[in-house]
């Protein structure tokens, strides 16, 4: 049997950081997790160091069922987590030792169940069509019988937040029920995520006064203030907290996982994990995202790639001071990095502080540094932005280095693998229908003039593919170089109807990702300079 006890923090037992990602989260649209997906995610989360995990309802969903029992025969050894079966209290006018539902939770082998039960009196008369008398003892009953089976049981009282607005007395006759069968937590769900922080925590604090029963907090996120209202229900005394990951859950989401816990540990001091778990929070994070195979939210609080990346010359120029100055935390406390982005808003300081992020000591090359500053808003003045294209804008600091005219920065110049002297892309649609792409490139590679033809599904994918077979027999490296994404942006003209196209290419040697950007009137072009950068920048890391 899984261990009982939650992780092994400083707070110990006293503080519950609860997991429901494979149960609530898995409500969310577009997710469906295999029990294979199930088992790797409870791993990650064991790996963070939560105390609880929620693992999903057997008995009701044959993939739970299946997540338990694999979980129970040895495939899931957690070293810091419980694992949790969630389920629902018995039926009416029944005993819970008789109920298959409570048997099935029983049957999980789970150490810990949560019972989930309706708070409000209205959901009670009108959804379960008991009294709520009934309605109280079906909560008692379930609850002791499955504590006097060895279980640990936490009880979440849904709706409880519009019950206890509506009629406080059900509310807080049904959280009493499970007290007195034994239940360790009492949680108060709100359930529709309508609720507001200082609303929660003044709630909290009243159950908690008539009660004195230990609280935990569940928030959905249908406000946009699940994460606030949690933070807020632990302020004002709950000791249990249920988010998920990424705030993955049914319609609006639940409380992020990850923001909740970042701010318990750097806002409000709480050792809620094990030493070191704090700074896996960003990789556990977009891990998790991968298996939910949903793209990492970038602006996602705390371990969003853009959670500390800089924009605006005046944040650079002050982070350049001290980074504490436009950063709320260290961004290595949660796993996270500081990025400057370079846009047409950059300064000095901006391109400073890139330079040295991307290893290219422009401080020292006051010269360049004007230049390149200039450089970068005349380009993206035509359309070029370099915030999402790293590679592409490390060479043209690289260039900038060179062509101050000191001679400094020679040695850090990138030498293109090729130099070209033509192309051509043929479109050819056929009597079938079928559109085939060719092109033809004419280089000069190692001391050689190299004519290359090739077919593709697409203007880029056939100018990808000649320049590849062109290449190849001189470039021993370029087999493990592929082009991972393409994307294409057709940007205002700055005359009439005029367009410009922006091509960002992302390019995988399989070891690292690093992207490229080009731009020009016709997305061919734009495409062949976004290609041409990111087989100069892999030249580059090769050389170096």
């Amino acid at each position: 049997m899984n261990r009982t006890e939650p992780a092994d923090t400083p707070l110990g037992d006293a503080f519950h950081v609860y997991d429901t990602t494979l149960r609530d989260g898995a409500q969310r649209e577009g997710i469906s997790y295999s029990v294979t997906d199930k088992l790797a995610v409870a791993r990650l989360l064991d790996e963070l160091g939560v105390g609880f995990i929620e693992g999903g309802w057997p008995g009701a969903l044959p993939k739970d069922t299946e997540f338990f029992a694999r979980a129970s025969q040895g495939e899931l050894a957690l070293k810091h987590a419980a694992l949790v079966a969630f389920g629902s209290t018995r039926k009416a006018s029944t005993n819970a030792s008789d109920d298959a539902q409570v048997r099935a939770l029983l049957d999980s082998q789970a150490p810990v169940i949560t019972l989930v039960a309706k708070s409000d009196r209205r959901h009670i008369e009108r959804a379960l069509r008991v009294d709520v008398a009934e309605a109280c003892e079906m909560v008692r009953d379930t609850v002791s019988f499955l504590v006097s089976e060895g279980r640990r049981v936490f009880l979440d009282a849904e709706h409880f937040f519009d019950g206890y607005a509506f009629d406080p007395d059900t509310a807080l006759r049904v959280l009493m029920a499970a007290g007195e069968g034994g239940a360790d937590v009492a949680v108060l769900c709100d359930t529709n995520g309508g609720q507001l922080p200082l609303g929660i925590a003044e709630t909290v604090r009243e159950v908690a006064d008539k009660t004195g029963l230990r609280l935990g907090i569940h928030c959905q996120d249908d406000t946009s203030c699940a994460v606030a209202n949690s933070v807020a229900a632990v302020q004002a005394g709950a000791t249990h907290v249920q988010c998920t990951a990424n705030g993955y859950g049914e319609r609006a989401g639940n409380a992020d996982l990850f923001a909740v816990i970042g701010n318990l540990v750097t806002k409000l001091d709480m050792d809620v994990l094990p030493t070191g778990g704090a700074a896996e929070l960003t990789r556990v994070s977009h891990a998790l995202a991968e298996i939910a195979n949903i793209a990492p939210d970038t602006h996602q609080a705390y371990v969003g790639a853009s959670a500390f990346a800089h924009k605006a010359g005046l944040h650079a120029s002050a982070i350049k001071v001290d980074p504490l100055l436009y950063n709320h935390i260290d961004p290595s406390v949660v796993g996270n990095d500081m990025r400057v982005l370079v846009t047409e808003m950059a300064g000095r300081a901006s391109l400073e502080l890139k330079g040295r992020e991307l290893g290219v000591d422009l401080a020292s090359q006051p010269t360049a540094l004007t230049n390149v500053v200039e450089k970068v808003k005349t380009l993206e003045a035509k359309g070029w932005s370099f915030e999402a294209a790293d590679a592409s804008l490390e060479l043209l600091l690289r260039r900038a280095m060179d062509d101050d005219g000191d001679g400094l920065g020679d040695a850090l110049a990138p030498e293109a693998p090729f130099e070209l002297e033509s192309y051509r892309v043929v479109l050819d649609h056929r009597s079938d229908g079928e559109v085939i792409s060719e092109a033809t490139v004419k280089v000069h590679v190692a001391g050689e003039r190299v004519i290359a033809t090739a077919e593709g599904n697409g203007p880029v994918n056939a100018l990808d593919a000649a320049l590849r077979k062109a290449l190849s027999p001189s470039l021993a490296w370029l087999d493990s170089v592929e082009l991972a994404d393409y994307k294409v942006r057709i940007l205002p003209g700055m005359h009439g109807t005029d367009a410009v196209t922006r091509v960002l290419i992302e390019s995988s040697d399989r070891e690292r990702e690093w992207t490229t950007v080009g731009v020009h009137e016709n997305i061919v072009e734009a495409s062949w300079l976004a290609l041409c950068d990111a087989l100069v920048h892999k030249a580059m890391r090769v050389a170096f």
